[in-house]
């Protein structure tokens, strides 16, 4: 049906007197603007019909529902009669249902077909007449319902059933017979009763581009087409990528579908008027096409019919791949017998191949000996693919030669050592440098007294970062290599590339290590010397710093107030800069090779009391609480005391810097698992991620968290931190809920 995209719309206002479209007179301004209102937005088609004083009928208005509906303005139609609108019969139809209703003088229904611009469509309507002041009925009022689906719906469920008995039986022959003949020519016949034309075809391409009518049900008054192999003289490439597209071609009539002439003149030698032609295929290609045709009389194709040619073709491509995947079925059956003997020569031959990547693998794992591995790689890949020769080539770093590293051969003299240009053979080079596997035959005078052609094959060696070299295998026979031993070669190049790089970078590795141990070393010797050649005059400040202070009487002193202060800076910063070169040496002898700790068991009970009693006037003028717990079940501990002594102290300064007044300090020591743990902790104290990450740096200050502000030389975490390695166990420390601890681990 054509709708008018346009939406008209008219104004009712202009039909005067105001009783037009009720026959009453309308006497408030606010009820005729809510009719107007109705007439122009209610959903329903709404249309006025005048009753002229002859009888005749004539259109005054349709609502802008209507007008949608049918495609034709109201303006268009106010003043027609029903002929100047619709069609002879239509016209006389529609008349006799207004004639009935003035006959009758009341509403009455009926459903109707009317055509509008060429497009059939169903109406469901009821007309109401009007009466004037005298009670004649001068006007009439039509509501109408588009129905057409529901008509349509109708008329397709019996196509429906008898097209689906129709689909339904053309599956089942193609499940009960594999005869491709047989289930095309039944459906031939089946299809033309269905359709009721004149001919059906089923039209097979050849693969010079012709075709051959291989199904065929015709009425008899028309030649027979079966057998016959057609070829249209204007049937170019682009109709038959029209059909490739899945496109199907609809001919109501040849001479009045814009075909081209000689098309025409073929079509009508064949005695076909219309033409319906869908297309049928075998998975992805065209197989052939399905074909309708009505032979003296042109015809109507409806889009029910055109359906079930699609879905047709659709089951004729289904019978097709079934009767070939039986026919390739007991092709492949023959096939097994004839190839049950190589897939068992194979299935050895990956067997043995399995065993080679599997041995290689192990190699690689275990060793990083390149030479072992590529050079095992080339005797077993010759013995397990029959070879005359294996090689293996690797190339220059600037890829301009290549060296024959690794040679394996059988009667052919040895060539490992041997180096070759790449320009000279660029040829074969230029596909390998690619990554491309490459195979040829040569013929390899010399060592023979007559001509020898042998069949040879490169596969290179690369990996991610790059092309290595190329593995070569000579056959002495011209038998090529096929895919499946390519791919198996290609896996062994794989392994070589592993091999390779893994030797590579273990050199690499080794040669790095070598620079950071003699780095190492010479930062060693540096820090000792740096450390030996401050003593000596630190030493000397201090002797000169108490000879100064023994040669001043205290009379002059008294005068003098600042010269106490100044020799007691000089004396602490002498014994600073004296600490912090004794930690440096006691570092670098830490980070070189120390000499192993002197162990000696110890009751930690009674020998870590004394240690934290030292330290206990020091917690008290900073207003501090110091506690002591260690678990009475702890066994000796086997430790050198000399170096455990300074680890407590060093951590005990530590944490009494940085605690706060009022807040607790607490040593504890229990057994914990396998390990004697030791916690040195203090409260009032949060550190954050940076700080705990950095706390064994040397050199690293949390100044902003002593409040004394007491100075250090800032190696003394990182020497507690060697020496509880030197010792054999472990240090961190943990910070959160306003409390910071170190926790050292002295395994058993």
């Amino acid at each position: 049906m054509n709708i008018n995209p346009a939406e008209s719309t008219m104004e009712l206002t202009k039909l005067s007197p105001p009783q037009i479209i009720f026959g009453t007179e309308v006497d408030h301004k606010s009820s005729e603007q809510f009719l107007l209102s109705m007439y122009d937005s209610v959903q329903a088609s709404i249309f006025i019909v005048d009753v002229l004083e002859d009888g005749d009928f004539q259109y005054v208005a349709l609502n802008p529902t209507h007008e949608r509906w049918i495609g034709i303005c109201s303006d268009e139609l106010r003043g027609k009669k029903p002929e100047d609108i619709l069609s002879p019969i239509d016209a006389a139809r529609v008349r006799q249902h207004y004639a009935d209703c003035v006959i009758f003088g009341k509403t009455i229904s009926y459903e109707q077909c009317l055509q509008f611009q060429g497009v059939p469509t169903w109406w469901s309507t009821t007309l109401t007449p009007l009466r004037d002041a005298n009670s004649r009925i001068y006007r009439l009022i039509g509501t109408s319902s588009n129905i057409t689906p529901v008509k349509q719906a109708q008329e397709a469920v019996g196509l429906q059933v008898e097209r689906e008995r129709l689909l339904e039986a053309i599956a089942g022959r193609i499940h009960q017979s594999v005869e491709l003949e047989t289930i095309l020519h039944q459906t031939t016949i089946e299809l033309r009763q269905f359709l009721n034309c004149d001919r059906i075809l089923i039209y097979r391409f050849q693969a010079d581009g012709s075709g051959v009518v291989i199904a065929e049900s015709t009425v008899a008054a028309n030649d027979p087409l079966l057998g016959k192999n057609i070829t249209d003289p204007c049937f170019s490439g682009k109709h038959l990528e029209h059909y490739k597209r899945g496109c199907i071609q609809v001919v109501e009539d040849i001479y009045a579908a814009g075909l081209h002439p000689c098309h025409i003149e073929f079509l009508a030698s064949l005695q076909i008027r219309a033409n319906l032609v869908v297309p049928i295929f075998q998975e992805q290609d065209m197989w052939g096409l399905l074909i309708a045709q009505h032979c003296h009389e042109s015809r109507q194709w409806q889009q029910t019919e055109t359906d079930l040619l699609k879905q047709l073709t659709t089951q004729i491509g289904i019978a097709i791949q079934h009767v070939e995947l039986h026919q390739q079925f007991k092709d492949l059956n023959a096939k097994m017998e004839l190839q049950k003997e190589k897939h068992k020569n194979q299935l050895q031959q990956i067997r043995s191949f399995e065993a080679l990547v599997r041995r290689m693998t192990e190699q690689i794992r275990d060793s990083l000996d390149e030479t072992q591995v590529l050079q095992t790689v080339t005797q077993e890949l010759a013995e397990l693919l029959n070879l005359e020769r294996c090689q293996i080539e690797l190339y220059s770093p600037c890829q301009t030669q290549v060296t024959i590293a690794y040679d394996y051969s059988i009667n052919l003299p040895q060539c490992q050592g041997l180096t070759r240009q790449i320009a000279e053979r660029l040829e074969v080079y230029q596909p390998l440098l690619q990554k491309q596997p490459l195979q040829f035959l040569e013929i390899s005078p010399g060592w023979q007294p007559q001509l020898l052609v042998m069949s040879q094959m490169a596969c290179p060696i690369f990996d991610t970062q790059g092309i290595l070299g190329n593995i070569w295998l000579t056959r002495p026979t011209q038998e090529a290599f096929d895919e499946f031993e390519i791919g198996l070669v290609q896996q062994v190049a794989n392994e070589c590339a592993i091999a390779i790089r893994q030797a590579q970078l273990y050199q690499q590795t080794q040669a790095q290590v070598k620079e950071l141990e003699n780095c190492d070393r010479l930062k060693n010797q540096f820090l000792r010397n740096l450390s030996q050649e401050l003593r000596t005059p630190i030493t000397s400040i201090s002797l000169a710093v108490q000879t100064l202070e023994s040669v001043l009487t205290p009379a002059e002193i008294l005068d003098i107030e600042i010269v106490p202060q100044l020799l007691q800076i000089l004396h602490n910063e002498c014994a600073r800069e004296s600490k912090l070169i004794n930690d440096l040496l006691t570092l670098t002898y830490l980070e070189a090779e120390p000499d192993p700790p002197t162990l000696i068991a110890i009751d930690l009970q009674s020998w870590l009391h004394p240690i934290v009693e030292s330290f206990r006037d020091l917690t008290n003028c900073q207003r501090q609480q110091l506690n002591l717990s260690v678990d009475r079940t702890l066994p000796l501990l086997e430790t050198d005391i000399t170096d455990l002594e300074r680890i407590i102290t060093e951590l005990l300064n530590h944490v009494c810097k940085y605690t706060p007044a009022g807040e607790s300090v607490t040593v504890s020591a229990h057994l914990a698992g396998d390990a004697v743990e030791l916690n040195i902790s203090n409260s009032g104290l949060e550190l954050t991620n940076n700080e705990l990450s950095r706390i064994f740096e040397p050199f690293y200050h949390l100044s902003k968290h002593d409040p004394w502000k007491h100075s250090g030389t800032g190696l003394e975490l990182a020497l507690v931190q060697k020496m509880v390695r030197h010792l054999g166990g472990s240090i961190y420390v943990e910070s959160g809920t306003g409390q910071t601890t170190f926790t050292i681990k002295f395994p058993f």
